[in-house]
């Protein structure tokens, strides 16, 4: 409390330095008197012509010394009653309790204190300069003597003493650096007692708006008036570090605190933790809405309190300080986790995932923009720069490599049951997912942007020309696959489950790109195999029974047309027909080939077969038979939907191999 005994020392000083203006007071009614007096003497002694002007010069001294004492007197004075004031005001800023439920107050107060201090200083200076005129002028004329100068001196020095304490003061002295302290940690308390997170709301639902209203209101109007004039005031005494470093401490504790619930270990997990693509698809589609809510909601906010709260100080410092809590909320590691992503191995899904993370970056480009365009946000503004180009150039990598990936895996095995490649299957609803509505639109600008860093113009169409060249790489593999397979009439099945696959696609985005005419010929192309494979399979069978043989009795014939069916069926026993309506059209089409003319047959020799019945199959057994043929062990290219139709270790089976050509480059 060296600043309180400082003021009791200075009221001491006070009451001496009212005394020696008393004294002055009286010397100067003396002088008054004294001066007609010797004016009289000087009348009466006129035959002394040299004791005149000295007389005279006298008057004229006691004079002057009167007027200056009297020029000392007023801002004396004036020291005298604001001492008074700054002493009370002193008491107030003391006091032990804090100001934060009366701010506006005590930010009069100390603006009283201070402005009281300045009086102080300036009046201590001018009467310091009229009563060192007064002992310039005593001692230079020696009207008063050395006790008297003496007292004046020491006024004088008490009037230093006490313009330098209050200069001391002035520059953030003890009692107003306390007074300051006092400010920051109401502060603090005021900020901490109003800060809430914000809550989370799915941005595909209707409150999307909402949360954008609450983004506009961080804090409110009072409060926020409250925490700008205590930064106002903290800043004429160049205090406000302590108040920015409070500020980002707990904002960034809210925001982290408004991001907690939503889960977010996703984030910090390595990639290869997400080998099951409908995991990591999962992952994208949630880190999607985290960042909107982050950027929109939570920085958008600290953004604009920033700004409320500091923007008035002539430094900038608001921009900084808002850098600091969007990097200390986690920002940056929302950017790692897409960097992540594109910096993993190349595949087909990645290409999707890809553009999801363009998709989201693109939406917030102008929130980007507007938060992050200052100098202080550099490292937020490089790592995002750095990911929209690593996804634009990864994207456009995968996608021109698509055809020749799939011409690479025309080395691979066809399916032993004759049943659509899980790549063909794969590529085809790939193929219908990039030309969605949700994602044609992304990967046409993800194009045109790639196109525009070589300097290259953007050709419309681009796009649908690399679908083509896909299709056209796939139909060619389904002729390479074909002649793979020992049987003909197992390569007959492959082909016609292809090419009904091909016709299934009618009304896809994929079928109406290529249009009826190529859906048609796929349709014209399953007929053809279709008469193919009977011909192949059961009509070869049937002809055991139709061509008459004189060497073979009737007995024999049906023997021989048993055994053959009997190793038919066998070998047919694991094909498939995949789709449900071409597997029942196939079953019409053979048992029409077979049951009535086997039907005829036992009817023609009915003798024969009642004899050996137990060898023969009977017309119903035949049929039921039949009917068992083609049926796949599950069902299978149920759903439009990218690799859904496979479990999960066969959807990651095909990705697999598809990375692997695509890596291999």
């Amino acid at each position: 409390m060296a600043e309180v005994q400082s003021f009791d020392n200075l009221l001491a000083c006070r009451n001496l330095l009212k005394a020696s203006i008393d004294n002055s007071t009286a010397l100067a009614l003396a002088l008054d008197k004294t001066g007609p007096r010797i004016a009289e003497l000087d009348q009466k002694l006129t035959f002394l012509e040299m004791a005149i002007r000295p007389g005279g010069s006298k008057n004229c001294t006691f004079a002057a010394v009167r007027d200056h004492i009297s020029l000392a007197l007023g801002p004396s004075a004036a020291v005298l009653k604001i001492l008074d004031s700054i002493r009370e005001l002193e008491k107030s800023l003391l006091s032990d309790s804090l100001p934060h439920s009366n701010i506006f107050s005590y930010i009069s107060t100390i603006k009283q204190f201070e402005d009281a201090i300045k009086f102080l200083t300036a009046n201590c200076n001018l009467a310091i300069q009229w009563l060192e005129g007064v002992i310039q002028f005593l001692e230079g004329n020696s009207v008063a003597d050395d006790r008297y100068i003496s007292k004046v001196k020491r006024s004088v020095a008490i009037l230093e003493e006490l313009q330098a304490t209050g200069e001391q003061a002035g520059r953030n002295g003890e009692l107003l650096s306390g007074a300051f302290a006092k400010l920051e940690i109401s502060f603090k308390q005021i900020l901490t007692e109003s800060s809430v997170p914000l809550g989370f709301t799915d941005s595909s639902s209707p409150s999307t708006a909402k949360q954008a209203n609450n983004a506009a209101l961080p804090l409110p109007g009072p409060i926020l008036r409250k925490l700008q004039a205590i930064v106002e005031k903290l800043n004429t005494g160049n205090r406000t570090n302590s108040c920015i470093s409070v500020f980002i401490e707990v904002r960034s504790l809210n925001a982290k605190n408004s991001l907690r619930a939503l889960d977010l270990d996703y984030l910090e997990n390595a990639v290869e933790e997400y080998d099951d693509v409908q995991h990591m698809e999962g992952c994208i589609h949630e880190w999607s809405k985290h960042m909107e809510f982050m950027v929109k909601c939570v920085l958008e906010s600290e953004h604009m309190l920033c700004n409320e709260v500091f923007g008035s100080l002539a430094s900038g410092a608001w921009t900084g300080c808002f850098a600091k809590i969007a990097v200390e909320s986690g920002i940056l590691l929302f950017l790692r986790f897409g960097m992540s992503i594109a910096e993993t191995k190349k595949s087909p899904t990645k290409l999707l995932h890809l553009l999801n993370i363009f998709s989201v970056l693109e939406t917030l480009r102008m929130d980007f923009n507007k938060l992050f365009g200052g100098e202080s946000c550099n490292e937020i503004k490089t790592m995002t720069r750095d990911l929209v180009t690593k996804v634009v150039n990864g994207a456009s990598e995968i996608f021109w490599e698509l055809p020749l990936q799939v011409e690479l895996e025309r080395r691979s095995s066809p399916p032993s049951d004759g049943g659509v490649p899980r790549l063909v299957s794969f590529v085809t609803d790939y193929c219908n997912r990039l030309l969605d509505d949700n994602y044609r639109p992304i990967l046409t600008q993800v194009l045109r942007i790639h196109q525009g860093w070589k300097y290259e113009k953007y050709e419309e169409g681009l796009v649908t020309n690399q679908i083509y060249s896909i299709v056209r790489e796939i139909a060619v593999n389904l002729d390479a696959w074909s002649k793979a397979y020992e049987r003909k009439a197992l390569s007959y099945i492959f082909m016609m489950n292809n090419h009904c696959h091909f016709t299934s696609l009618k009304g896809t985005k994929l079928g109406n790109l290529m249009g009826d005419s190529w859906l048609n010929a796929h349709g014209n192309y399953n007929e053809y195999y279709s008469a193919l494979y009977l011909r192949e399979t059961w009509g070869k069978i049937l002809a055991s029974l139709t061509q008459d043989n004189p060497d073979s009795s009737p007995k024999m014939r049906l023997m021989a047309f048993n055994e053959a069916f009997d190793d038919m069926y066998k070998k047919q026993l694991n094909w498939v027909v995949i789709d449900e309506s071409l597997r029942n059209k196939m079953h019409k089409l053979v048992v029409q080939a077979l049951v009535p003319a086997y039907t005829s047959y036992l009817q023609k020799y009915r003798v024969v077969v009642e004899h050996r019945s137990d060898v023969f199959y009977t017309v119903q057994s035949l049929e039921t038979m039949l009917n068992t043929l083609f049926k796949a062990k599950q069902v299978k290219y149920t759903s439009s939907t990218i690799g859904s139709h496979l479990t999960g270790e066969q959807r990651n089976a095909v990705i697999d191999q598809f990375r692997f050509t695509l890596t291999a480059m």
